[in-house]
């Protein structure tokens, strides 16, 4: 497929990539000045509450909370399997927008159903083991 010529229309394709970033932004300088860990100021996680396990994002607010703060190692306590896919959000994102500029569809080798049924039973068992008396190094 031959890329579409830039100009107006790039702008206008940039809008949800610049939209997602905003978000994530938003939600980041959020969590980076109101602490998740003083009680009071968000929701507890639904999940947590109904059954007293941990969900595969238990704990991702205050990793990002560390994480804006510089505290790298508190941050992979946290949640370490939402910290070390940071990287692979990011290329996503870079992938996404690159090709938004070109008038391309978003493609990727992680969107085969192979990659994404394999990350469904990886969130899957990082869920349960998070849950088991001998993981509590990764529980939140």
């Amino acid at each position: 497929m031959r890329p579409r010529t830039r100009g107006r229309g790039s702008a206008r394709r940039l809008l949800a990539p610049a939209a997602v970033l905003a978000a994530v932004a938003a939600g980041s300088a959020l969590l980076a000045f109101v602490d998740p860990n003083e009680p009071g100021h968000y929701p507890a996680c639904p999940f947590l509450f109904a059954t007293g396990l941990y969900c595969p994002g238990c704990g991702t607010m205050r990793m990002v909370h560390a994480l804006a703060h510089g505290r790298v190692g508190e941050a992979f306590g946290l949640n370490p399997m939402v910290l070390m896919l940071l990287p692979v959000f990011a290329h996503l994102y870079v992938r996404w927008v690159a090709r938004s500029v070109r008038g391309l569809p978003m493609r990727s080798a992680l969107f085969r159903p192979k990659v994404v049924y394999g990350f469904i039973g990886l969130l899957i068992v990082y869920w349960v083991v998070r849950n088991l008396p001998f993981a509590h190094a990764l529980a939140p």
